[in-house]
């Protein structure tokens, strides 16, 4: 599966704990992260930098749903059930 156009729900929905350039501590959930462009598509797809979670984060129709609010809801509760106690 691709990931859909615009879309951008794993670069915003998940935290992220490792660095990414730019947000070295990397970033919480719910936060639009500073390496989406302007089309909302990665700019370290490819780079090394890119924190391995993200490259962890392939699309499936299971997480990306059939629409873009649906990707948000299933990361931000996938989110939730893996949050630290």
């Amino acid at each position: 599966m691709d990931c859909r156009p615009a879309c951008a729900a794993c670069c915003i929905a998940p935290s992220i704990s490792s660095p990414i350039p730019g947000m070295e501590g990397g970033k919480p959930a719910g936060v639009r992260c500073v390496q989406l462009d302007e089309t909302d598509r990665c700019r370290l797809f490819g780079d090394p930098r890119r924190p391995t979670v993200c490259g962890s984060l392939a699309p499936s129709p299971q997480m990306c749903g059939t629409h873009r609010e649906a990707a948000m809801r299933w990361l931000a509760d996938l989110e939730t059930l893996t949050a630290p106690a």
